[in-house]
């Protein structure tokens, strides 16, 4: 029997997002297998993992907000903005924890960053890694992101300890790269951990390093959990197989808009319904049959 939910990860530096997927396959007994959301190779903390039917709630996971904790190191810049690119610039940094919390304000709210260019992100339909590879001038993509908190934990000079609580989409290399031209010394991470994302925090999660069949299965959770913060509706016998054939259903004029988690006799779990224009629509309902 294929399992099905959601599975916490601590992941440490060094394996790739898709290196976790390979472990939670042979774990699991399943190749349906999908991460919510890359952790690079260099940072450590939360991934998390869909397994069997729940991979496809995982659209319900990547836009939560995370919350990270990362080193800087001031003093110099590199090309990918994190400790593993070459050096760039290099200058001293004089720069004293006063002047290090008034650059901060800037950082905070609603912010327009630039991705960096050693990144996934596509432009004319090529990741900016490979054309950054290549030496080929980069017009880096601008979006807007959130940071919720920005705090200075310490500052023992390079080294520069901040909390980031900020929304999906955030990267935080460039946000160290932009905090060292603003400080006139340059910047990069060097060493990066996501410490919670949405409700989920590192108590909530098995370490990669000790998963093993026994502990994969101790450590799965239903799927609904990749739900969890969307509004709970419960729904009768008759409804949850209308629903289940596709079929629409009038929906109460309270009802909460959009997408809402949907619950049927003795609370079990049915999958994801929109309600719009009045109506409740199946949109990603789940199978009551356990699959083989």
């Amino acid at each position: 029997m294929t399992p099905s939910g959601l599975l916490i990860i601590d992941k440490p530096a060094g394996p790739t997002s898709h290196d976790v997927v390979g472990r939670v396959r042979r774990a699991a007994g399943t190749r349906r297998v999908g991460h919510a959301g890359t952790l690079d190779p260099l940072a450590s903390g939360l991934l998390l993992v869909g397994v069997g039917r729940a991979t496809r709630l995982i659209e319900y996971l990547v836009g939560l907000d995370k919350v990270y904790e990362t080193t800087v190191r001031l003093g110099r810049a590199t090309t990918t903005y994190d400790a593993e690119g070459e050096v760039a610039a290099e200058k001293p940094v004089t720069v004293d924890e006063a002047a290090i919390r008034a650059a901060l304000d800037a950082f905070r709210g609603p912010i327009h960053q630039r991705v960096p260019p050693f990144s996934a992100v596509k432009r004319d339909g090529q990741p900016l890694y490979k054309r950054a590879r290549r030496g080929e001038a980069i017009d880096l993509p601008e979006r807007e992101v959130t940071i919720h908190a920005l705090d200075l934990l310490a500052y023992e000079p390079p080294l520069l300890t901040l909390r980031i609580a900020s929304s999906s989409g955030t990267y935080i290399r460039s946000l160290a790269h932009d905090l060292g031209q603003v400080l006139g010394c340059g910047g990069y991470v060097d060493t990066l951990r996501r410490t919670a994302i949405g409700r989920f925090t590192l108590a909530d999660a098995v370490a990669l390093d000790e998963l093993t069949p026994a502990l994969f299965h101790a450590h799965l959770r239903p799927p609904e959990a990749a739900v969890g913060h969307l509004p709970r509706v419960m729904f009768n016998a008759d409804e949850a197989r209308l629903l289940g054939q596709g079929q629409r259903l009038p929906a109460p004029d309270d009802a909460p808009p959009g997408d809402v988690a949907a619950f049927g006799p003795d609370e079990r779990f049915i999958g994801v319904v929109t309600g719009e224009a009045g109506e409740w629509r199946a949109r990603k309902m789940m199978s009551a049959v356990a699959e083989e």
